[in-house]
């Protein structure tokens, strides 16, 4: 993050000694590495992304990804606080039966994740060596889980007569979001970019409480062709 940081401060103070952007290419395709978070379950993933764009004018592009039709994957690690699922009242309630509290029950999971997404995606071109872009989020989050599921838990859940989570865990959600980044023109055909994305969700409903927020990191190279009319 501090590099960057610096990368962005440089790229801002060398602005007013760039030439706006006249030639504009029409398709762009965009691989590189994901970085992924959701602070409610305590969740890291890391993967990899691509996605597809047309430019149909210099300040739109559409598709999906947020550019065109893109996806990622991404596997990682996390805890599920005992707090925010659907067992929390339960806990609660059978405190007298040597019930832990909800917030000190934490179930590790391991988890791939697959995004696809489509929507436009907003350019600023006032700068030759830099395009700036902003775009929503409006796609699909699928979500494979391992729960490692406390034995004492699952001994409790089997004496309150209330179900044991299956360990395999496998759900898909609608998404909504936004996110921006830039990419710095190495050349007119190849660019290096930097996004960041933040998307909402309800992923396993049927265990977890509340919604989840997601942030997601990417970097990687960006090859252009095409030239638009």
């Amino acid at each position: 993050m501090k590099a960057l940081l610096a990368c962005a401060i440089a790229i801002f103070l060398s602005l007013p000694v760039l030439a706006q952007q006249t030639d504009i290419n029409r398709y762009a395709v965009f691989t590189g590495f994901d970085y992924m978070v959701s602070p409610a379950r305590n969740l890291t993933e890391r993967g990899f992304d691509t996605d597809f764009g047309v430019i149909v004018r210099p300040w739109l592009g559409l598709g999906g990804d947020l550019s065109a039709m893109g996806s990622d994957i991404l596997s990682g690690a996390g805890t599920i606080n005992g707090g925010e699922t659907i067992f929390a009242p339960l806990l609660t309630a059978s405190a007298g039966l040597g019930a832990p509290p909800p917030n000190a029950v934490h179930v590790p999971f391991k988890s791939t994740t697959y995004t696809f997404a489509a929507g436009p995606q907003f350019y600023l071109r006032k700068w030759q060596k830099v395009t700036f872009f902003a775009r929503p989020g409006l796609g699909g989050i699928h979500e494979t889980a391992s729960l490692a599921l406390p034995p004492q838990l699952g001994s409790l859940l089997t004496l309150l007569g209330a179900p044991i989570p299956a360990p395999q865990q496998s759900d898909t959600a609608l998404f909504f979001g936004a996110g921006g980044g830039f990419d710095l023109n190495v050349s007119r055909a190849v660019g290096l970019r930097f996004a960041a994305d933040w998307v909402n969700t309800h992923l396993f409903s049927n265990l977890l409480t509340n919604r989840q927020n997601y942030v997601r990191l990417s970097v990687g190279p960006v090859f252009r062709w095409g030239q638009l009319k």
